[in-house]
């Protein structure tokens, strides 16, 4: 009994070595979000940070900011989900498709 689990701890720290490198190899992978038809364009790396955010110049001149501000809004929410999307399936890679609450 006692072999087993010293083989089940060895795996657990071999998984947990695997995800930490995958979460920082996460920094490094970024997507990208666009709303507007292109207008505003973000992007973010696997770590949910906002990396770009690009307005293009006819946006300035819009009269309605408030449409400008849902743009910037629909664009950054995208690329974060976008990102969570990416991290869990390279982390699903490690863990071979196991759920494990909290790691995104």
């Amino acid at each position: 009994m006692m072999p087993n689990l010293k083989n089940l701890m060895k795996e657990a720290q071999k998984m947990q070595a695997k995800i930490a490198q995958i979460q920082e190899s996460l920094k490094d992978k970024t997507v990208e979000a666009v709303s507007g038809g292109g207008m505003v364009k973000v992007v973010c790396n696997g770590q949910q940070e906002i990396l770009a955010l690009t307005i293009e110049k006819e946006l300035w001149d819009e009269d309605d900011m408030e449409m400008v501000q849902d743009l910037i809004i629909a664009a950054v929410n995208e690329a974060l989900r976008r990102s969570r999307e990416m991290a869990e399936e390279e982390l699903s890679k490690a863990t071979g498709g196991l759920n494990l609450p909290g790691m995104f």
